[in-house]
């Protein structure tokens, strides 16, 4: 990150992601948008694959105070945020990109609930830290960004998990 530049948290107008980033994109202002695929049945029975934002109405950029005026000019920008602890913020993130470029599926999280800190000791997904969440007698690593209180979760077994201090 070059001197000057901060991380910035821009909140969109509803369903305005893909379109700030196609603006931010022609006006040469770099960002973030973890995006991810979604399978669901059409009213006809086919099953189809969308390409969606992980985090609804988030998209983040790394500029100066100039790359975000330039976002707000994309009439696609409800406010900005800078994150109180960049350095965790930009750490989380990273964090999310290593989980998506694993290809696993993915389950978006909207809450982060309460629940003990873990990292993956083996496999695909060593090395990773997150919450663990159960559901339906299933154990799942959530991986968060704190700031958003967002996250997203994969399928793990209890056994590959090690509680952390």
């Amino acid at each position: 990150m070059a001197t000057g530049q901060s991380w910035w948290v821009l909140y969109t107008l509803s369903r305005q992601e893909k379109l700030l980033m196609r603006r931010l994109e022609a006006r040469g202002v770099a960002f973030f948008c973890p995006i991810v695929a979604r399978r669901h049945r059409s009213p006809g029975g086919r099953v189809r694959e969308t390409q969606l934002p992980l985090f609804s109405n988030y998209v983040f950029i790394c500029g100066d105070e100039d790359a975000r005026r330039t976002a707000l000019t994309t009439n696609c920008v409800s406010r900005t945020i800078q994150p109180d602890h960049a350095e965790l913020f930009l750490a989380e993130l990273r964090q999310i990109r290593r989980l998506i470029a694993t290809g696993a599926p993915l389950t978006p999280e909207c809450r982060i609930v309460a629940g003990q800190r873990v990292r993956v000791r083996n496999g695909a997904f060593r090395g990773f830290e997150g919450i663990v969440v159960r559901r339906e007698a299933e154990t799942r690593l959530l991986v968060a960004v704190n700031f958003l209180q967002q996250g997203a979760s994969v399928l793990l077994d209890d056994c590959q998990l090690e509680v952390l201090g």
